[in-house]
């Protein structure tokens, strides 16, 4: 039996997808020659998911073996296919599978036993389907007919994870494992990507079966709109041709669907500034002068104040968040709103869309050009002479910068800007949650997409070792820097033992104020410098509980310190030089760094800070 939470009554059929060596679907093979590659062959139950996993072109497992996956694990031992990475914690194997996903392009996989294996990955499911990244979690659940007793280690996980993923599955019948895990990878990578999670009875795992891989895939209800409507596409590009204040808010859906090039050639054809979210770092290159950056709570004022004088604002594959709106009833409040996204429900869900585009970016962009040139043939190019020069206007008055500290220790923006310089745009940048997610967001330039790896929706501390490893496996020819902050370090390090062991050689910036360091800013800005519990004393004057160089070595990486300026850059170049082991460099910044610009929450973007006590004067006459 297997329980899905989505029935629906239309019938779709698909064929599933084999992915080739660089990622890229291949043809569908014949019926014959398919089935004789992957015909009827009696199995066990375990068997038969090690065979799917292969047939669906998995080669990475991040998981972690416990009694109700056991069954699995010992067939999974002998697949020249599959490599497994044995993880140190569920939490790690989840982001781990996210972070390959970003950087292989495929679906991420994961695996667990039941009950508290199940539940600790369900952080990273969450994670996951905050920021539609494709996900197939496969865990273990206790034998059938013990389902429903309380059994040792049973949880409800299908339950559980209902809310957090695109789709969940329980399978009792060991003849439904084929079937399910196909749909589970379909239904990951298409549409809207994101986690599913298939729990697998034991019972289910240790009975015979017959193995043979589907060849259709029927899914009642789902078909994912991916072609535009044209008519919408048409009044958008009437609205770009004669807009005169319009702006580009691109979000991370660009990224997924693989849009980037596209969204390139519309941004020079429309003349238009953009904004990229901080889930579309790199979708556009920072170096493209019509792009200003970051908008929200620690954007750009030039990009917060675009969107709150546009006239029109195109969103494409962006959701409207609260830190991007602030206060959502004052945000781009004479702007005319076009909304693209694959996802149906996001449209309208949170700022009313006056032109709604359903569909796939990469389709939505490719139909807009031809229009928008046609446009431009009928009615010309827009003059956006004077938006521009208000725009360069703010770029020029209130640029992203920094000061010294005056503690004496290092600023945490220039650690973090020399890292990306000495690294170059070639590497992959994967954060943490906090202070140093929203430096790195603004400190390294990103130019191309998939540069740029982080915990946007959820805001998940821990993300980055692990998210860092997986990324490193998915694109193992480029150098992978985990930017993460010393509270953030702390929960999930465990992995670099297994990056140690398997090989995977990260290197990990620590950002180390010895505080909560984002936690600490709101303290100071809005607790009367009232520090509760946010000092995690990890240097600063203080014992190193941990020591954080001690603790590299522990686990086989290398350890660097860095507490001075003149030092910086040949602590990063001595950490780039190391490329056979994990590399873990302990930076001593200033507890007292803030991130700036900044929308407090709950108020209007107009209410920017580009620093503390210094807000913009804006013209009000429109």
């Amino acid at each position: 039996m297997v329980q899905g939470p989505h029935p629906a009554p239309p019938r779709t059929v698909v064929r599933p997808v084999r992915p080739t060596a660089d990622g890229l679907p291949r043809p569908a093979e014949e019926p014959a020659e398919a089935q004789r590659r992957v015909g009827p062959e009696q199995v066990t139950g375990a068997q038969s998911i090690v065979r799917s996993l292969e047939e669906a072109g998995v080669e990475v497992v991040f998981g972690i073996p416990g009694g109700a996956i056991l069954p699995t694990y010992d067939p999974l031992m002998d697949s020249s296919r599959v490599r497994h990475i044995l993880v140190r914690h569920e939490q790690g194997g989840g982001h781990a599978a996210a972070g390959y996903a970003y950087a292989s392009g495929k679906v991420g996989v994961t695996m667990a036993t039941s009950g508290p294996g199940a539940t600790n990955l369900v952080t990273a499911i969450a994670d996951a389907n905050m920021d539609s990244v494709p996900m197939v979690a496969i865990t273990g659940q206790v034998g059938a007919s013990m389902i429903g007793t309380d059994a040792f280690q049973e949880a409800d996980i299908v339950g559980i994870t209902l809310p957090v993923t695109k789709h969940n599955y329980l399978v009792t019948d060991p003849d439904d494992i084929p079937r399910t895990i196909a749909e589970a990878f379909h239904i990951a990578s298409t549409g809207r990507p994101g986690p599913v999670l298939v729990d697998i009875a034991k019972s289910a795992m240790q009975a015979r079966t017959t193995f043979a891989w589907p060849q259709d895939i029927a899914l009642p209800g789902y078909h994912p709109v991916t072609k535009p409507h044209a008519k919408q596409i048409r009044e958008a590009a009437r609205l770009i041709a004669t807009s005169r204040r319009p702006v580009l808010y691109v979000g991370g859906g660009v990224v997924r669907s693989g849009a980037s090039d596209l969204l390139r050639r519309l941004t020079d054809a429309s003349g238009a500034p953009v904004v990229t979210t901080l889930m579309a770092r790199g979708a556009l290159p920072d170096s493209h002068p019509q792009n200003l950056g970051m908008p929200g709570m620690h954007g750009t004022v030039a990009a917060v104040a675009a969107l709150q004088k546009a006239d029109l604002v195109v969103a494409l594959g962006a959701r409207f968040d609260d830190r991007v709106t602030g206060l959502l009833s004052s945000f781009a409040p004479h702007a005319t709103v076009v909304h693209a996204d694959i996802d149906p429900a996001e449209i309208g869900k949170n700022k009313r869309a006056d032109v709604p585009i359903v569909g796939d970016l990469r389709e939505v962009i490719a139909d807009l050009l031809p229009e928008l040139e046609r446009e431009h043939g009928q009615h010309g190019k827009p003059d956006l002479e004077a938006w521009w020069r208000q725009l360069d206007a703010w770029r020029e008055t209130f640029p992203l910068g920094f000061d010294e500290p005056s503690d004496g220790h290092l600023a945490p923006q220039h650690v973090i800007s020399r890292i990306g310089e000495i690294s170059g745009p070639e590497s992959i940048f994967v954060s943490g949650v906090g202070q140093h997610q929203m430096w790195a967001a603004q400190f390294i330039k990103y130019e191309r997409p998939g540069a740029w790896v982080n915990s946007g929706g959820l805001g998940t501390m821990g993300f980055s070792v692990p998210a860092a490893m997986g990324a490193k496996v998915g694109d193992p020819e480029r150098t992978v820097w985990a930017i993460d902050g010393d509270g953030c370090f702390q929960m999930t390090n465990q992995e670099l033992a297994t990056c140690t062991i398997n090989e995977i050689p990260i290197k990990v910036a620590v950002i180390n104020n010895s505080s909560l360091g984002m936690v600490r800013q709101w303290q100071t800005l809005f607790y009367e410098s009232r520090y509760s519990n946010t000092d995690l004393h990890t240097g600063h004057g203080t014992a190193r509980v941990p020591d954080f160089v001690k603790l590299a070595d522990a686990y086989g990486a290398v350890g660097l310190r860095c507490e001075t300026k003149a030092d910086v850059d040949a602590t990063i170049k001595r950490a780039m030089e190391i490329d056979d082991r994990p590399v873990v460099v302990d930076f001593t910044v200033s507890r007292d760094a803030m991130v700036w610009p900044m929308v407090a929450a709950g108020v209007s973007n107009d209410a920017i800070q580009y620093a503390r006590g210094i807000s913009p004067a804006w013209d009000r006459e429109d």
